[in-house]
């Protein structure tokens, strides 16, 4: 069995902002993405069950509930491999906030709440089911919500 991913939204005419793409991607146990490069982008990664292990820098592990904000500034290689018990990971990929700046990954353990991403065109809220923002979502049952909120304003290459 390999990774399974689902491309939730993938706007090429600059309709959604910073947003380039978000998939929602299920590895089974032990399965990577495969090593692989990344250059003026910015990854928001979301595990929302199971476990990750990052294969770069810290080789930081991730759990159900962390956020990761890999910033791939002038490029990087690397890889995501699941854990024992598999993993299910919504990733969202933004035009970089500094597209030259140095590679960094930082992951954020369970927050709750807007996590500060350090840019000012995306916002991102994580957190149960019944402490969703009010007005922004509306959920049956539990589970963690997950929400962006992006500007929407075009970049100069988008198609109008």
């Amino acid at each position: 069995m390999s990774l399974e991913q689902r491309v939730v939204a993938a706007p090429d005419d600059g309709s959604l902002g910073p947003l380039l793409r978000l998939a929602d991607d299920r590895l089974p146990p032990g399965a990577g993405y495969g090593r692989h490069g990344h250059r003026a982008v910015d990854v928001v990664a979301v595990v929302l069950a199971g476990s990750l292990r990052h294969a770069w820098g810290d080789a930081a592990e991730m759990r159900a509930g962390d956020v990761a904000v890999l910033r791939a500034g002038a490029g990087l290689e690397h890889d995501e491999v699941a854990g024992d018990d598999g993993a299910r990971v919504l990733q969202a990929y933004l035009r970089a906030a500094d597209p030259a700046a140095a590679p960094s990954h930082e992951v954020r353990r369970t927050p709750r709440g807007w996590v500060d991403l350090g840019r000012d065109d995306a916002r991102l809220w994580v957190g149960p089911a019944d402490e969703a923002p009010e007005g922004q979502v509306a959920v049956d049952g539990g589970g963690l919500v997950v929400v962006w909120r992006v500007t929407p304003s075009r970049p100069g290459w988008a198609a109008f």
